[in-house]
């Protein structure tokens, strides 16, 4: 717990959540994931100086793009690695002495910097505004407005899609990053403070610009796909835990459905992680998640999670925000009893 003590950071991190949930995100300028993310496309520019495959292109977990590679793949590999060290030393290493500095000014400067930064980690209120966002338009009919918003927040196309596949792109996506942009960020947190957070974030931002399984990432993204996958084991399963006990304490929810979706289907999943949430939140609503997605006019088939038991509605997306929070609060809950409980001692 990088400067500070546990009962410090616990009481930063319940800080940092209600921030989040108030203020939410900063603006793009400033914002310390769009300034890691210009960093990675200037490293990308110097190590990899190929034509970019399509911005909407398949993540990678989907299906292969045309890009060509033509160096060999032990050198994009070795490539893609001196990128994913260098994006985390330089994104750990300034915060490090950001918050060195700002502790050797004042120490309560000190505390509202950790605070600040750790907030910018997480993501509640934005996902939040992301899924209203397509939520609003489907219930007033409106699917050109719903498709537009849905492809802000997935890489499918959105061209076409009715209101359940919109609904399901905005449910998958809430869920699944209720793992990147929650529980992660201050898992990482309370490990190692603001610093150990944005190289969490570092590694998040990496893998969603380059850690995709298609013909110009397959080896140059290998080292960020892998790394994004290991640092996310943990706190997803922590996540699903959290999802079935919001799931429990939801009325019209089954905690224990969520959990028996989850060991039913999770393992079905193209990643390690994403379908622990995904399966948890389809299992608590009585719904089915996955199947198919067309990316860049190819369709995939992803293995489907969950019992379908009734149709897919767009009350679905409101739903999967309160679990959403109920998880996010559930978790600051449990520090802040853990603080009030053992913080004396």
């Amino acid at each position: 717990m990088l400067f500070y003590t546990w009962q410090e950071t616990l009481a930063m991190l319940i800080a940092a959540i209600l921030l989040d949930l108030v203020i939410g995100d900063p603006r793009r300028p400033v914002h310390p994931v769009i300034r890691i993310g210009g960093l990675i496309r200037r490293l990308e520019a110097r190590l990899y100086p190929l034509p970019l495959a399509e911005e909407n292109g398949p993540g990678h977990h989907g299906l292969p793009a045309s890009s060509s590679a033509p160096m060999p793949q032990a050198v994009l590999r070795r490539r893609g690695v001196l990128l994913t060290l260098v994006t985390l030393a330089v994104s750990f290493l300034i915060m490090l002495a950001l918050l060195a500095v700002s502790r050797w000014v004042h120490p309560w400067l000190g505390y509202a910097v950790n605070t600040w930064f750790i907030s910018t980690t997480i993501a509640i209120k934005g996902l939040k505004d992301a899924a209203l966002q397509v939520y609003r338009p489907l219930t007033e009919g409106n699917l050109p407005e719903a498709r537009r918003y849905t492809g802000y927040i997935v890489g499918r196309d959105t061209a076409g899609l009715e209101e359940p596949e919109l609904t399901r792109a905005a449910v998958e996506t809430v869920a699944e990053n209720t793992v990147d942009a929650v529980v992660s960020p201050l898992f990482y947190a309370l490990l190692g403070g603001a610093p150990l957070a944005m190289l969490y974030r570092a590694a998040n931002t990496l893998d969603s610009m380059v850690g995709y399984r298609n013909e110009r990432y397959a080896y140059f993204g290998w080292a960020s796909a892998r790394l994004d996958d290991g640092l996310n084991w943990l706190p997803a399963r922590l996540t699903g835990l959290l999802l079935i006990a919001a799931a429990a304490l939801s009325p019209g929810l089954s905690g224990r459905r969520a959990f028996r979706s989850m060991m039913a289907f999770a393992h079905k999943h193209p990643s390690p992680n994403s379908g622990i949430p995904e399966s948890a939140a389809a299992g608590a609503m009585g719904i089915e998640l996955g199947g198919r997605n067309v990316y860049g006019g190819t369709v995939s088939e992803r293995a489907r999670m969950g019992w379908p038991l009734r149709p897919l509605q767009a009350g679905d997306i409101q739903t999967t925000v309160g679990l959403l929070y109920k998880a996010s609060l559930g978790l600051g809950g449990i520090m802040l009893c853990v603080l009030i409980l053992f913080g004396s001692s």
